[in-house]
């Protein structure tokens, strides 16, 4: 085998990767177990044919370091750990198996499922645990050495306050692919999201914080290929330093510069970008899984084993295996990951996929883990936005209100809460309660405010909010998996028939239910989510499981009919009352008193004859009909000149029985006079001004709001109810 045309030095351990200097490259990969680690370099015109191939000349605590003189970049490389094969024990090293730097920059090709990427020999499927020992390299997704240059210059941080934060959860792909403005080569590109149309939608919604799903490099897998489709959603991670290659316009090697673009440009435009990552699995699978990078440098750092048999994985994760954070190698591997992320690439914040995971100890979960410990005293990664979807599928995975103070948390409940009300369902009085005053009973003792609970009806994973209307039953046939994919509990009503329908009536229904849940997410306090799409009624024909669906089924449909655009007028109407309105971006729970003075109330709720709520309303199964009352002039905020913040009154009256329900606005003790300002049963406003003790008849399955005319607020006594902190 060639070798360098000069002599390889011993290089340092750090920084880990493949690092141009200017002069050469410093190659240094973790490997505790290894006996001898090799680099091995391509032609990216050849990338399956090995140019040249030495030895890491040193080690130091467990990090193999060399430094090659006068290597530049543009060159494709991956390694080839020598060490022990020892299935029983864990090890599973194989030489002839190149494998992917974990902490390379860029990826250059795809993994070749038909070259022979196990590290064990099979028959069939079935392992046989020795080594395989054919090359595979031919079919191996390899790094790209890198001279990593952007000019920062001009790029601020919009550091959206989370009481302000509206962020679109979206797919860089989808969120373009069909939109007759973008040009054609950005379409599903990352600089597609910063084109002018992408950018002034955006801008009309309110959005302050982009979402994006899972960009890292990542591996489809094999059958995924063979039904001809692939993982669209991205939860697959190959490369936590690797921004996906194909969603690049500029070719191999310039998603780097490209992604850093996107992100000044949405910076720019004063949104944040924050990421979806997958730090709980990885594209390896289980044990019987092909060898790739993880499992071939050191399988009982990166991967939880069982006590049992060290040759088999713990799956918390419904993948195959889990990453285990219990490691202080891994745990660093992350967190490098995520600094380099926020430092180099300047994004503003992390959701992390079943981040329960990240959590777990020997078995259970503990909010005091290393790896939140880790997250907690970084300066850099304790003052970015830090996202839990709080559960994974392991004993006890269900943890929503459990991560630590600093964190906010995809709110389950407040999903399944808001469906299931405006669904019909009964006993929901008290749930909704909470709900939609900021969830104070999951995150109020622990300290943490309204902000913690990410609020939001739909998100990628499920009905969209267009199908949570039309269908009853997930529909996934296209999947290629007998429609056994995707949840069966969707808490959704299809209004009487199922899928389309050319019935005027129930169309109006769906088009009203989908006003409704637009609605009470911008009236709820928290941080309102909302999936691409759904503020036009985007459909996946009733596919709740669309994560291999890269296609018109989960593309964004920009072209919109009349529904479409009343449906995006409504949701523009809503997010512009939110940030009129400061009472529904509050930062701290209310308290049912106003802060200053305990005899002027912050919240309270009624009947719908106008009186308060009493305990025995709470717990009436058949509570359908009530109102909350959202006190203007009793926000315990002050602003950055330390200067009270005041605004409208709101009255909220929402009615999921089936029949029209006449409400009694409450006595004058609360205000003279309301306007309404919203009512879901009508796409008009129909304005009109009602006065204290005054009725007002609202549709089946609607949901008014009322601003008080006046500000002048007598006295009233203060109870304590649902939503309220103490």
């Amino acid at each position: 085998m060639n070798q360098p045309a000069s002599p390889i030095l011993p290089g340092k351990p750090f920084p880990l990767g493949a690092h141009f200097d200017g002069k050469g490259v410093n190659f240094a990969v973790y490997s505790e177990s290894a006996r001898k680690m090799e680099v091995c370099l391509f032609d990216p015109s050849s990338p399956g044919q090995e140019m040249c191939r030495f030895e890491l000349p040193d080690r130091s605590e467990h990090i193999w370091h060399g430094y090659v003189p006068n290597l530049r970049p543009g060159v494709l490389y991956g390694y080839r750990a020598h060490g022990p094969y020892e299935p029983q024990k864990g090890n599973f090293f194989n030489p002839n198996k190149l494998l992917v730097d974990p902490y390379t920059r860029a990826i250059v090709g795809k993994l070749d499922w038909s070259a022979p990427i196990f590290g064990h020999k099979r028959n069939g499927t079935s392992p046989i645990w020795e080594p395989d020992e054919q090359d595979d390299a031919q079919g191996k997704p390899k790094g790209l050495i890198l001279e990593d240059r952007f000019d920062w210059t001009g790029d601020e941080r919009p550091a959206i306050p989370w009481s302000k934060t509206f962020i679109y959860e979206l797919h860089v792909r989808g969120l373009t692919m069909r939109h007759p403005e973008v040009p054609p080569e950005l379409r599903g590109t990352y600089l597609g999201l910063t084109t002018p149309p992408i950018l002034e939608h955006l801008r009309r919604l309110g959005v302050t914080a982009v979402e994006l799903l899972p960009i890292h490099a990542r591996v489809d897998e094999s059958f995924l290929l063979e039904r001809g489709l692939s993982n669209y959603w991205g939860y697959n991670t190959l490369g936590f330093f690797a921004p996906d290659a194909r969603l690049s316009g500029r070719g191999q090697g310039q998603e780097i510069a490209e992604f850093k673009e996107m992100v000044k440009r949405l910076h720019q435009a004063g949104i944040e970008v924050i990421l979806d990552v997958v730090y709980n699995h990885t594209c390896e699978g289980n044990q019987l899984g092909p060898t790739i990078s993880f499992r071939g440098l050191e399988n009982r750092t990166y991967y939880r084993l069982s006590p049992d048999d060290l040759r088999n994985h713990l799956d918390f994760t419904g993948t195959g295996n889990s990453i285990n954070t219990r490691h202080p190698q891994t745990s660093k591997l992350i967190a490098d990951s995520l600094r380099y992320w926020a430092s180099e690439m300047h994004v503003d914040g992390f959701r992390f996929d079943l981040a329960t995971t990240l959590g777990r100890e020997v078995h259970d979960y503990d909010r005091n883990a290393p790896f939140f410990q880790i997250v907690h005293q970084d300066p850099l990664l304790s003052r970015v936005k830090l996202i839990a979807e709080p559960w994974d599928l392991g004993p006890g995975g269900y943890q929503l209100g459990n991560f630590p103070v600093l964190w906010s948390e995809w709110n389950g409940k407040y999903r399944e809460a808001i469906r299931r009300y405006w669904k019909g369902d009964e006993n929901l009085a008290t749930e909704l309660g909470y709900r939609l005053t900021g969830s104070s009973d999951l995150f109020a003792l622990s300290g943490r405010r309204p902000r913690a609970s990410i609020n939001y009806f739909a998100i990628h994973d499920g009905f969209t909010l267009h199908d949570l209307v039309t269908y009853n039953e997930k529909h996934n046939e296209a999947n290629g998996e007998e429609n056994r994919d995707g949840a069966n509990d969707n808490y959704s009503w299809n209004c009487g028939v199922e899928g389309e329908t050319e019935d005027s009536l129930i169309n109006s229904l769906r088009h009203q239910q989908m006003r409704n849940f637009i609605a009470t997410l911008f009236l709820s306090q928290g941080v309102p989510m909302l999936c691409a799409g759904d503020e036009m009624g985007r459909t996946q024909r009733g596919n709740n499981n669309g994560y291999c669906q890269d296609n018109e089924l989960s593309w964004v449909n920009w072209s919109l009919d009349a529904t479409s655009r009343e449906i995006l007028e409504f949701t523009l109407r809503m997010s512009r009352l939110r940030v009129e309105q400061p009472v529904l971006r509050r930062r701290d729970f209310f308290r049912g008193a106003y802060m200053w003075d305990s005899a002027l109330r912050d919240l309270a709720w009624f009947r719908p004859d106008g009186s308060e709520m009493s305990q025995a309303d709470w717990q009436a199964p058949f509570t359908r009909s009530f109102g909350f009352l959202l006190g203007g002039d009793a926000i315990p905020t002050l602003d950055e000149h330390g200067q009270r913040v005041v605004g409208d009154s709101l009255l909220v009256l929402m009615n999921a029985h089936h029949a029209p329900v006449t409400f009694v606005l409450p006595a004058s003790q609360w205000g003279p006079d309301w306007e309404t300002i919203v009512d879901t049963a009508h796409m008009e406003i129909r304005r009109r001004t009602i006065s204290a003790g005054g009725k007002l008849e609202l549709s089946g399955r609607s949901l008014v709001v009322l601003r008080q005319a006046s500000q002048q607020r007598p006295n009233a006594p203060r109870t304590l109810a649902p939503g309220t902190a103490g």
